[in-house]
């Protein structure tokens, strides 16, 4: 797993603007794979950010970086809470999240779909998806947007001009630990 990977796939995460992203990461050796997770995790814990692997196969892993202050306020969402209590979870308290998010995604091959609250989706859409099965929907982009289509669409702008811009900043030199920023 390199920064690169992170950076090309995390930097709305890394910048603070989104509260978690996933990507997939390529491994030879289980092992090696999770000793750079721990490397990652004593760069960025400082920052406030997280990184865990929430479903292996053959030879990737599925990987959840994240900001754990964020996330707890983000699944605290009123909307959000129904949510999980509607798909199983029994608990608010992150941290039992994400357990029940990494065994709904290990007992299923399909993505749970309540994994966009982990990611900062509109609760509005997450609910909007499920009840529609992925159809109907407004407006698509890094998601599907059944709310406010306006509101998704300036965040999807934004989400790209930043990935734009930690792909130069990283092409011209800045490493990871100094992109990602400390958000509170």
């Amino acid at each position: 797993m390199s920064e690169e990977n992170i950076i090309n796939n995390c930097a709305p995460t890394l910048a603070g603007l989104k509260t978690g992203s996933l990507f997939n990461a390529f491994y030879k050796s289980k092992s090696e794979l999770l000793c750079d997770i721990a490397h990652f995790n004593r760069l960025l814990a400082g920052k406030g950010l997280r990184v865990i692997p929430l479903r292996f196969s053959q030879s990737s892993a599925l990987i959840y970086l994240y900001r754990p202050d964020k996330l707890k306020l983000d699944l605290n969402d009123p909307e959000a809470a129904k949510i999980l209590a509607e798909s199983g979870y029994e608990s608010r308290e992150s941290s039992k999240c994400i357990s029940r998010l990494i065994r709904r995604l290990r007992e299923s091959g399909d993505f749970p779909h309540e994994i966009g609250l982990f990611l900062s989706y509109p609760p509005e859409d997450v609910r909007g998806f499920i009840e529609n099965r992925g159809k109907n929907a407004k407006a698509g982009g890094l998601w599907k947007v059944y709310g406010d289509v306006e509101s998704a669409e300036a965040l999807f702008e934004r989400f790209k001009r930043c990935t734009v811009s930690y792909r130069r900043a990283f092409e011209r030199g800045k490493r990871l630990g100094d992109l990602a920023l400390a958000c509170k």
